[in-house]
């Protein structure tokens, strides 16, 4: 963000880094993804919320319209590392969950991975627990350790929606991470309650409950070394 003074008056402008590569992806994503917005009854530029799901392989984007979000798509998941279970240390080639948000400084248009964002890990719930692990995004192509890989085409059209919502000052879009899409009866099965991950699942399931119940993301503090929503 940059202040700038104007007939004494003051104000931020946003600075979103790009590249020719990331501006010929939004110039070709535009017009499709506008026509889509357009049969959905959604604004150009509106915020936007993003949630993964590791199981299902999917990544979500959801619009606000009026004082709810409403899905406007779903992407697949080209490729993640580590299967299910959240990232802990450096080097253990897992794939986070959890809940993170990107700011413009976080989008990278020079990625070798053609176009991401970092998610933001280690998070406020991650430092108080000692994990450990740096740049970790989502990316284009189909590799990945520890990352998500979309795919050039998805994460062109993702990279966009994200660009576009920056823009038209949204201060920063969630992106929520899951395991898997969580019902009640899934959470208490025998399996699921012997893994070693079920209670981190159990707070994770809190959140994913909030919007759930709401359609609204919500606020995420982390108090005596758990995630709080609000």
């Amino acid at each position: 963000m940059v202040l700038i003074s104007a007939l004494g008056l003051s104000f931020y402008s946003v600075v979103i880094p790009k590249s020719e590569k990331s501006k010929k992806a939004v110039t070709s994503s535009s017009p499709g993804l506008k026509k889509q917005f357009k049969d959905k009854g959604l604004k150009w530029g509106s915020e936007v919320y993003f949630r993964l799901f590791k199981k299902e392989k999917e990544f979500e984007v959801w619009v606000k319209k009026g004082e709810e979000f409403t899905l406007f798509t779903t992407y697949k998941i080209c490729y993640f590392s580590g299967g299910l279970g959240t990232k802990t240390k450096q080097g253990d080639r897992k794939s986070p969950e959890g809940f993170y948000y990107i700011k413009p400084s976080q989008l990278n248009p020079y990625s070798s991975y053609h176009l991401a964002f970092n998610i933001g890990y280690p998070n406020a719930y991650e430092r108080n627990k000692g994990y450990t692990g740096s740049d970790l995004m989502v990316h284009g192509e189909c590799v990945s350790i520890g990352c998500y890989a979309m795919g050039n085409s998805n994460i062109e059209k993702i990279y966009t929606l994200l660009e576009t919502a920056l823009e038209n000052n949204q201060p920063l879009v969630r992106v929520h991470i899951f395991p898997f899409k969580f019902t009640d009866e899934l959470m208490a099965h025998p399996k699921v309650k012997g893994l070693k991950s079920y209670s981190f699942w159990t707070n994770l399931k809190e959140g994913y409950d909030f919007f759930q119940k709401n359609h609204i993301p919500p606020n995420v503090e982390v108090r005596n070394g758990k995630y709080v929503f609000n």
